[in-house]
């Protein structure tokens, strides 16, 4: 039953099943906003929509609505979608017990939520205090009205639809889906003058349409940078993963004018991580799309610009300029440049796998499918660690999770407490010395044929879903012979460049490259681009921070 003060001020409620946790919430609520805001408690989300439903009906106004997750008959996202209904201005809080992704990724698609908050919150004052204070300054500004979302019409088995849904939710951009088999999805169509012959149909916050839309199109229509603000920079950072957020952080923390440029959203591979356990600070874990919202928001809060969906196709040196080309034509220079352009999925070079690319067959742990595989078979490519925590985090909704692996074993390539977790997993299994021979399927993935690579035997299996981890090729083509690199394309850098005793050739200062400074002086490089990187998370943010160091070094000689 929900508990209130019998004050007319603007309220803020929270629900939680748990007496205590909700009691905690409300303590500390009264304790911070108590002076100016009613705080309500509900410990079930009925309870709850019914005082929402009360307070509508007296006029009083609902600023912010903290729901718990994992509640039972009513889960927190499945409360806050109703809530909408009666509130559609109050900004929305997650609480999750871990960082669970896939809640987050829901709430984020279905209900716009503005915040989610790991429990315990201790101290209230770091971690809870400041993301309400910014969510009731907004509140306040926005004359309590709805928060307006993007609306995506599509075919649910279609590549274009899912990499339109997938770049949205990794740049944290709250949209809603509409199938167009769906009545909603048929006037969204017809209101557009479209026939659902071309999908996906992305109907943005201010009602513009656009039909089958380019990564670069959709992120200026839904608000995020894509143009620089100047012609001229201190420092510019190429790639968004974690070296190049690292390097974003201190080099605009440090005084330098800074901008990142990224091709398609921040977080780069790390990103698209359903949960990262090893990483220093995190004890109970975070995910990847957690863990690069903070740093992207902490990179802004220091003043480094941000550009999404921008392709860098050319680096040059001007004099003591470097320039830094851009595929539409345009360019920006800097003094100094930091490639942390990070790696992709290689492609599985199985037949049939290109056309069921998107429909079935995906690289990474593409998030916004995984709710999709409730029930299903799934199949997982890969022994690292990526394919290691997908495994995981799929094993929660899938049926089956198949783990196919080229080696004898997991213990080459994937951290121990991976192993140990996939052995304990009851609905998780690994198939070494395994490979997929073939994809099979009309529109969408259907089976697979497996080959085992001593034996030859081939074995030919039911499957909806595939998700492919099977090493990295670096995002270093674009380079040309602008900079050193290795014969896999991966850049060389300090030492690399003088094992012979000698500067690299074209080498004109009279110093050795510094330790991550490339061929070129002026321009380094960090995280997996690299030439023997170790290919982790940390070290990655630490050769980033170490980019700049000697940026600073850098500059101060030139």
């Amino acid at each position: 039953m929900a508990q209130a003060a019998e004050t007319a001020r603007t309220v803020i409620l929270t629900v939680d099943d748990d007496p205590g946790v909700s009691r905690a919430v409300a303590r500390d609520l009264r304790r911070r906003y108590g002076g100016s805001y009613r705080i309500v408690r509900a410990e079930s989300g009925e309870s709850a929509l019914a005082a929402l439903r009360e307070l509508k009906l007296r006029g009083d106004l609902v600023a912010v609505i903290l729901a718990d997750y994992r509640m039972p008959r009513m889960n927190g996202v499945e409360f806050l979608e109703q809530a909408l209904d009666v509130y559609p201005g109050a900004r929305r809080v997650l609480l999750t017990a871990y960082a669970d992704t896939h809640a987050a990724i829901d709430a984020i698609n279905v209900v716009d939520l503005d915040h989610y908050l790991l429990k315990p919150w201790d101290p209230p004052e770091e971690k809870l205090y400041p993301v309400l204070d910014d969510l009731l300054d907004a509140w306040r500004s926005s004359a309590h009205k709805p928060v307006p979302s993007t609306k995506v019409v599509g075919h649910r088995w279609s590549a274009r639809s899912s990499a339109v849904r997938e770049f949205l939710a990794r740049n944290q951009v709250p949209y809603r889906w509409y199938s167009v088999d769906e009545p909603e999805g048929r006037r969204l169509l017809a209101a557009a003058g479209q026939d659902g012959q071309r999908l996906p149909l992305v109907v943005t916050p201010d009602g513009t349409a656009l039909v089958e839309p380019e990564p670069p199109e959709l992120a200026a229509r839904v608000g995020l940078a894509t143009a620089p603000a100047a012609d001229f920079y201190d420092l510019v950072v190429i790639g968004g993963g974690p070296a190049g957020l690292g390097a974003a952080v201190y080099g605009a923390s440090e005084g330098l004018r800074t901008v990142l440029v990224e091709r398609s959203a921040t977080g780069g591979q790390a990103g698209q991580s359903s949960r990262i356990e090893n990483y220093l600070g995190f004890p109970d874990g975070v995910s990847g799309a957690q863990l690069a919202d903070r740093a992207r928001r902490q990179a802004a809060k220091f003043g480094a610009e941000l550009l999404t969906a921008r392709e860098v196709t050319g680096l040059e040196a001007g004099g003591a300029a470097r320039i830094v080309r851009f595929a539409d034509g345009s360019s920006i220079a800097a003094h100094s440049v930091i490639l942390a352009t990070g790696v992709q999925y290689r492609q599985l070079p199985a037949a049939g796998c290109a056309d069921l690319t998107g429909c079935g067959v995906f690289y990474g742990s593409a998030l916004t499918e995984a709710a999709s595989c409730e029930g299903q078979d799934v199949y997982i490519v890969g022994g690292a660690n990526s394919a290691g925590q997908a495994a995981m985090y799929l094993s929660r909704f899938a049926k089956s999770v198949t783990l196919l692996v080229r080696g004898p074993d997991l213990s080459a390539s994937m951290s121990h407490y991976l192993i140990q977790q996939i052995e304990d997993a009851p609905n998780i299994s690994v198939r070494p010395r395994t490979v997929v021979e073939e994809a099979h399927g009309t529109g969408r993935l259907a089976e697979l044929t497996l080959r085992h690579t001593v034996t030859g035997e081939l074995e030919r299996v039911g499957a909806q879903w595939m998700f492919v981890f099977i090493g990295a090729a670096p995002l270093t083509d674009w380079l040309g012979e602008t900079v050193l690199r290795d014969e896999h394309g991966f850049i060389l850098a300090g030492p690399d460049l003088t094992a012979d005793g000698r500067p690299p050739a074209g080498w004109e200062l009279d110093r050795p490259p510094y330790h991550l400074e490339t061929s070129v002086p002026g321009v380094f490089v960090a995280g997996d681009a690299r030439a023997e990187s170790a290919k982790r998370v940390a070290s990655a943010v630490g050769e980033g921070a170490m980019a700049v160091m000697l940026v600073h070094r850098y500059l101060e000689q030139s």
